[in-house]
């Protein structure tokens, strides 16, 4: 599954910067399509009987790949994004801590995009910096795998609310022992911007 998601994630962002780079040869066309910004809590168990609870904030950059699955000859209906996502948490249980790193996403709706309501479905992978010490890992620098969908619901041409539901996986890929990792579920809201 590790390795699917990678290399998903590693198409979407050499389609994106593909895409980028031949923005001479061809009509102007906005690559970076909008930003989400998302906050709400997620919650997992550790070992013990501790919860690994956290407030996370996060900032997604949205790439449009329509363009290029086009030139696929694959003319989707629906939106299809590449998502740049650095985050940061506040870790309020078993101690209160942080943890910052960034997620590299593709998202897909699954109605036409010219719907008011949009939901989505998304997959992910990342690294995580955490400064909270647990016997499930033996380090603070983690991977992190994610999947998630969602409810967008456009307010304005340019704005949009969102509700969204993730489950995460954490691990140091057996970069040093322990690696049992911890998993995570998140219930977010936010809103959306789009250029």
């Amino acid at each position: 599954m590790r390795k699917i998601i990678i290399l998903l994630l590693t198409l979407g962002l050499a389609l994106t910067l593909s895409k980028l780079s031949f923005a001479d040869e061809e009509p102007k066309t906005k690559t970076l399509q909008g930003v989400e910004v998302l906050t709400g809590f997620g919650w997992g168990k550790l070992q013990g009987k501790d919860n690994y609870n956290l407030v996370p904030i996060s900032v997604a950059f949205n790439f449009d790949l329509k363009p290029i699955t086009q030139k696929m000859k694959l003319n989707l209906k629906q939106s299809f994004q590449f998502q740049i996502e650095p985050f940061f948490g506040i870790v309020t249980q078993p101690e209160s801590n942080i943890e910052t790193g960034t997620s590299l996403w593709l998202k897909m709706g699954l109605v036409p995009d010219s719907w008011r309501l949009q939901p989505y479905a998304k997959i992910g992978a990342g690294i995580a910096y955490m400064t909270q010490h647990t016997n499930e890992q033996g380090t603070q620098f983690n991977f992190i795998e994610h999947v998630g969908a969602g409810l967008e619901y456009s307010l304005t041409k340019n704005t949009s609310l969102i509700i969204e539901g993730r489950w995460r996986h954490l691990s140091n890929a057996s970069i040093k022992d322990p690696n049992h990792g911890i998993n995570s579920y998140f219930a977010l809201t936010g809103v959306s911007y789009k250029f």
